[in-house]
């Protein structure tokens, strides 16, 4: 018992000396940083992920270029050796244009594969995450509106091919290897998508995400989504998004190779209809890339 009672002890002043010393040199670093101007914090390499977009934005007349690739099933009745797993089919490509007005706004203009759908988003990043976390949080606000002007079998009026997208980003770097948001989101579509009787025309979901990193200029990426919808939850065909991948910055661009198994790449498709499943083979790879070109004016250096 008195031995018991020793180690007890001995092991409360070990702590006790541990606790005095990382005091000392919190005081000590809290000390040294006083005079350090507060700068915002960079939590995401890039705007997108795998799924969802991030609370970065393009700074002022800088112009993000991007690229983003769904491929078929890689498995089940439709993937395998046959499609190459998935190589030999496309699902959807993205082109879009990220354009700084202001380093706290973009606009940006993209259009997908899947019902030829056109987007137009404005992006405003009202909060950043600081260094000296007196801000512990980075939020940003996104509006889109898009539309399906070829679909004009299914969709009469021009109208009854609109679709809006609001959300809010709300994200935090936890520390130098972990960076975590949420995404609440509210979908409209002018006519159901998919036009399926009982479907809703609006809806909420929700986003999740997160980014591990691995070296200064990469890292893991995930991505989930989950949508409050009646009519998909009592719907037996309709799984929620899901996403993964590595990402690597490579100079000017961001490179993300991941796996997935929704179809499409924008969030009002995505959202509004992902029906295929893990447990069926119904998930592909696809890809992203991100060019940034620079539009301010270069500073010509006096020569002496």
């Amino acid at each position: 018992m008195k031995k018991h009672i020793a180690l007890l002890a001995l092991l409360a002043v070990t702590m006790g000396a541990r606790a005095q010393q990382k005091s000392a040199a919190d005081s000590l670093m809290n000390a040294m940083n006083a005079n350090e101007k507060p700068v915002p914090v960079t939590i995401f390499k890039s705007s997108r992920l795998v799924l969802a977009q991030t609370t970065e934005t393009v700074k002022k007349n800088e112009l993000n270029f991007q690229i983003i690739h769904r491929f078929g099933d890689i498995a089940g009745s439709n993937g395998g050796g046959q499609t190459a797993f998935g190589i030999d089919r496309v699902n959807d490509v993205f082109f879009g244009f990220e354009y700084g007005v202001s380093d706290n706004f973009n606009i940006d203009l993209g259009r997908s594969t899947i019902g030829q759908l056109v987007q137009l988003e404005a992006k405003w990043a009202v909060m950043h995450q600081t260094s000296d976390n007196a801000s512990p949080f980075a939020v940003t606000l996104v509006g889109e509106a898009g539309a399906k002007p070829y679909q004009t079998a299914t969709f009469p009026t021009f109208s009854s091919r609109l679709s809006y997208l609001g959300q809010v980003i709300i994200a935090r770097k936890f520390s130098s290897d972990i960076s975590l948001q949420v995404s609440p989101t509210y979908v409209r579509d002018n006519t159901p998508f998919p036009l399926l009787p009982g479907n809703e025309q609006s809806f909420f979901a929700m986003q999740a995400s997160a980014r591990i990193k691995l070296t200064n200029h990469s890292g893991l990426i995930f991505d989930y989504a989950h949508p409050f919808s009646n009519f998909r939850k009592n719907t037996d065909t309709f799984e929620d998004p899901i996403g993964f991948g590595y990402e690597v910055e490579t100079g000017g661009h961001v490179f993300t190779v991941n796996i997935t198994n929704t179809n499409s790449v924008s969030e009002m498709n995505m959202l509004s209809n992902s029906q295929q499943r893990f447990s069926k083979g119904q998930y592909r790879i696809g890809f992203t890339i991100s060019r940034m070109f620079d539009f301010n004016p270069k500073v010509k250096k006096e020569k002496y």
